[in-house]
């Protein structure tokens, strides 16, 4: 099958609109439950304390006793003897006037987070987002000599930061996930990703455009797109399989950060192809159709 048979046959692109209906599928929900629930900040956010213990003890012992001690448990949870204990900010006094409710008790993590540390990490988080946002937009728009490439890769980012926010909201509702500096980190990462995926695509469509410039705008991103898409998958199936098994086989303290970086590498993978490209030909589109008026 020689080459303009096999793109004829493979015409990804024609079904732009189906892609961009099944974006707003996942989108939508995740939308609605961050406008009505939002997400369900960590004392990273927030303030307070999180004590870890190995003890034997039953939760209604460590309520009363907490309550004796003038603190405030706001979550408990353990796993075996395992107990993690967030509460609201805890004096040291007050914190060792606990502890020895519980003479046995085997110290693992006590860690303080102020309100006023916890609202400018919440403020520094967004300055980052932005920042990073404006620079990458006016990189590609630079390297590509176009604004459009640069506005389409943002709004491929804004559509995997969406999903991922909203899949955390339905979450953090429904079954009490936090999100931390962990959540951060993983944001910021799934980010960089997802330009990098989204790069390699417009790289191959600007080689194109120079190779056949007499074919239609569509047809060379259809052509980009089919010559990518093998790569795009292959590199991604490694690390969704890495991160699989780290999900599987990881301890409870990295599970939801691994789980934030499974969800942004396989929404960043489709949103790089079926996202990003798709929105150049919109802009195209109507860019044709405003001249044409």
């Amino acid at each position: 099958m020689d080459s303009n048979k096999q793109y004829n046959i493979l015409r990804p692109m024609r079904y732009w609109w189906l892609y961009f209906l099944i974006s707003l599928t996942v989108i939508i929900p995740g939308i609605y439950s961050l406008l009505q629930f939002g997400l369900k900040p960590g004392i990273d956010f927030t303030g307070g304390s999180i004590i870890v213990w190995d003890l034997i003890a039953s939760e209604d012992d460590l309520k009363s006793y907490a309550q004796e001690s003038n603190i405030i448990i706001r979550d408990i949870d353990s796993q075996g003897t395992i107990w993690t204990i967030t509460t609201d900010p805890v004096s040291k006094i007050d914190y060792q006037t606990f502890k020895s409710k519980f003479p046995e008790t085997q110290e693992l993590t006590f860690d303080t987070v102020g309100p006023a540390l916890g609202a400018e990490l919440l403020q520094k988080t967004l300055s980052a987002i932005i920042l990073a946002s404006t620079l990458i937009l006016l990189y590609i728009a630079y390297r590509f000599r176009s604004i459009k490439f640069g506005v389409s890769a943002i709004l491929a980012m804004l559509h995997d930061s969406l999903v991922l926010l909203g899949i955390f909201s339905i979450l953090g509702y429904y079954f009490g996930v936090e999100v931390d500096t962990l959540f951060v980190t993983a944001l910021l990462t799934i980010l960089s990703f997802s330009v990098h995926d989204t790069i390699v695509v417009y790289d191959r469509i600007r080689e194109l455009k120079k190779k056949h410039g007499y074919l239609d705008f569509e047809e060379i991103v259809n052509r980009a797109v089919v010559e990518t898409m093998g790569r795009s998958i292959n590199n991604s199936l490694t690390i969704i399989f890495m991160l699989l098994a780290m999900y599987l086989l990881g301890g409870e303290t990295t599970k939801w950060f691994i789980f934030a970086l499974l969800v942004g590498t396989i929404s960043g993978t489709y949103s790089s192809t079926f996202t990003a490209a798709p929105l150049l030909i919109l802009w195209d589109y109507l860019a044709k159709k405003k001249n044409k008026q």
